[in-house]
């Protein structure tokens, strides 16, 4: 029979007991890291989509793949490219079966593999259903490999002190486990890494007036200074969304006097290229900024949440 993905499986109430009470027991029996299958409620797949704003151009990367629901959906109504991958055999040959019969194989294929080892650099946007603990062990995975921009959305757990970018609750009632049949859906875009010294010339005037930007930054929270003319300030309402930067700051302009400058531009690796706006001068002057020190990660490898996890598992 057909997977129809506007019409999500129900459980019967009578058997959610059982139920509950099978998800429990698995989820004991599994590994630290490892995570037990349960199926996203289409209405939650569709709203994590929807989140993601997917569209044809997309890329569609899903970790924990099950019967293969969010690939399909977002292959069939959204005309998305895209594979899923999951450690269970059994599940990816259920997935290329349902792809096959919703007419979208060519665009939505699935993998038997180890999520810590599957090249996801090509995602525009990753979908994820995993435990918690597991979500904190990829998180460096995706901050490493995911380009800034990418757009990650997971299905009930968050990523520890990567604090997501939008978050809501819904309702949720063909969920097979839970009291409450509410899902939480959780959404990041990826950001760039400005962390460092980056020096900058802007021609204004007679000569070119030089900037050293100095970034420190914690996931997509940024902050800094910049120094230009002797003068140093603090960047003001700054902004870091994906590969865009922006920030404000008053140094001295062509005339020596310290006026407002607006910079804003697009991180590309070791390079940031834009404009700045100054006070009093009619149009923006282009600049390319370079990278020459102090680059680090902008997040830790291991969450303090993760120890906590572990702890509780009995896993030392």
């Amino acid at each position: 029979m057909s997977m129809d993905p506007t019409q999500p499986r129900r459980v019967p109430a009578i058997c959610l007991g059982v139920v509950l009470a099978t998800m429990c027991q698995l989820a004991r029996a599994q590994d630290f890291g490892d995570t037990p299958y349960v199926q996203t409620p289409m209405n939650v797949v569709q709203a994590m989509l929807k989140s993601a704003k997917v569209s044809a151009k997309d890329f569609v990367i899903d970790l924990g793949s099950g019967d293969g629901r969010m690939i399909i959906t977002a292959a069939k109504q959204y005309g998305a490219r895209g594979f899923g991958v999951d450690h269970d055999a059994r599940l990816v040959r259920l997935a290329n079966a349902n792809a096959a019969k919703e007419g979208v194989a060519d665009r939505a294929v699935f993998y038997a593999r180890d999520l810590y080892k599957t090249d996801i650099h090509r995602a525009t946007v990753m979908t994820i259903y995993l435990l918690p603990e597991v979500n904190l062990m990829a998180r460096p995975k995706l901050l490493r490999e995911l380009r800034p921009g990418t757009r990650i959305v997971s299905h009930d757990y968050d990523m520890g002190e990567w604090k997501p970018d939008e978050q809501y609750s819904m309702d949720a009632p063909d969920k097979p486990v839970g009291r409450d049949q509410v899902s939480k859906v959780f959404f990041w875009v990826v950001p760039a890494n400005v962390t460092g010294d980056w020096v900058a010339s802007v021609k204004m005037g007679a000569k070119p007036q030089d900037y050293l930007l100095k970034f420190t930054q914690k996931f997509q929270f940024a902050e800094g200074v910049v120094e230009s003319g002797g003068a140093r300030a603090v960047m003001e309402e700054m902004q870091l969304s994906g590969a865009r930067v922006s920030f404000r700051a008053r140094l001295p302009g062509p005339t020596g006097q310290p006026v407002a400058h607006e910079f804003s531009g697009r991180v590309l690796g070791e390079a940031i290229e834009g404009n700045v706006k100054v006070e009093g001068i009619g149009r923006p002057n282009g600049f390319r900024a370079r990278r020459v020190a102090g680059k680090t990660v902008i997040g830790p490898e291991v969450d303090p949440k993760l120890a906590e996890l572990r702890a509780g598992s009995g896993m030392q």
